[in-house]
């Protein structure tokens, strides 16, 4: 039989993830660094996890409700209205979901039908464009670029759209360059979306992650933009969770209820014991989330400063855990400076055009590794930026 033949043709032609390569190869190279991943280097707070043990030991382990736990959607909701000036029900607008992940899958196979256009703002992270095509939508993707602070700006999202655009993928800060958006940022993209009556999909995972007195503003804390967003949230990121796999969604009642029924027949609900996690970093987990916050920092102002000391272009992020510097300067392509990089200084990073092509000139680093590794990483990467620059200038003289 063929088995080739019984696949989805949308599967069947879909790339695999342009990261898990580098991943792969990272494996096979001993005493490799990777500033690949985008996850935190830190361990899940204690008191999370022994929260967490002690619920096991007491016995529940059986499902939630669909929607979770009633305290952490209760505990969500306070945390939206107390942080970000977000009023949404705890019992109608809220769902846990397993991760950001789930959430984005849910928001568009809500939303979408065969057809519709979804406008995805790029560089973005890498499942955006997938999941629309497996929603059934059409992927438009609409760039931003590092001489505006690879910041969204209306005159892009005027070009790209249609009568056939039915929703707006975001993600500040951002995955991969770190770029954030201000109030008088968003402001006349909000207009846009009324306009255009538009969905809004604002993927928000790393709304603690803002450095340089920089507080998170999200889109659904301006007059009238509620109803045209869905907020997507969780834990991985700015609470060290990721294995936890734990995340939420904040919507208006009538999208919600969509989402929810997605919910109820593919996941029926996230697990317990991550709910429980979930709650404990809320009500207790502030705090250690400000002091891994206040590390990444450090750490950010160091690669900046790295960077720049070799020569490589670098807008200074102000969110996330990313620098996306240009390699230009360097003769090569990104695809070629990771790879090269990896193989010769066993350093991983990932070419920018995985994340769309607005980033095809330009590598992420992550900084969420130790200092002490980031040093030594930056030294492998200063000494292979001069190596490839010394053979640039030799192959121009002698083509001189």
């Amino acid at each position: 039989m063929d088995l080739e033949s019984k696949l989805s043709p949308i599967v069947r032609d879909m790339a695999p993830s342009g990261i898990r390569r580098f991943f792969d190869l990272v494996n096979q190279i001993p005493d490799a660094i990777s500033l690949g991943v985008g996850e935190p280097d830190f361990v899940t707070p204690y008191h999370i996890r022994k929260t967490v043990t002690d619920s096991l030991e007491h016995g529940p382990t059986s499902y939630t409700s669909n929607q979770g736990l009633p305290e952490l959607l209760s505990a969500v909701s306070e945390y939206l209205r107390k942080r970000f000036d977000l009023s949404y029900h705890p019992e109608t607008e809220i769902i846990t979901t397993f991760g950001g992940s789930e959430a984005i899958d849910l928001a568009l196979r809500a939303l979408i039908c065969p057809g519709d256009e979804v406008m995805v703002v790029e560089p973005s992270y890498v499942s955006y464009e997938p999941c629309v095509v497996l929603a059934g939508g059409i992927p438009v993707p609409v760039a931003t670029h590092a001489k505006e602070g690879f910041k969204l700006r209306v005159e892009d999202l005027e070009r790209c759209v249609t009568p056939k655009t039915k929703a707006l993928i975001i993600s500040f800060p951002n995955n991969p360059t770190g770029a954030i958006m201000t109030a008088e940022d968003y402001t006349p993209i909000v207009e846009f979306v009324k306009k255009h009556e538009l969905i809004v999909i604002s993927d928000e995972i790393y709304a603690e992650l803002t450095y340089k007195n920089k507080n998170h503003v999200s889109i659904a804390s301006f007059d009238g933009m509620k109803d045209h967003t869905i907020l997507i949230n969780g834990f991985s990121k700015s609470f060290a969770m990721t294995g936890w796999r734990i995340g939420f969604i904040a919507a208006p009642e009538i999208l919600w209820r969509g989402m929810l029924k997605i919910h109820q027949y593919t996941a029926l609900c996230a697990p317990r014991m991550s709910q429980i996690a979930a709650l404990e970093a809320l009500q207790n987990g502030l705090q250690e989330c400000l002091n891994m916050k206040q590390q990444y920092d450090r750490r950010r102002r160091f690669v900046v400063h790295s960077l720049s000391e070799m020569g490589l272009t670098c807008m200074e992020p102000e969110g996330a855990f990313y620098v996306f510097p240009s390699i230009t300067s360097t003769g090569l392509d990104a695809e070629s400076f990771a790879e090269q990089l990896l193989l010769e200084e066993g350093v991983a990073v990932v070419p920018g055009g995985v994340f769309g092509p607005s980033g095809t000139e330009h590598i992420r680093c992550s900084y969420a590794t130790s200092l002490e590794r980031l040093d030594e990483a930056m030294k492998r990467m200063k000494r292979f930026v001069e190596k490839k620059r010394q053979t640039n200038k030799e192959h121009y003289l002698q083509l001189g």
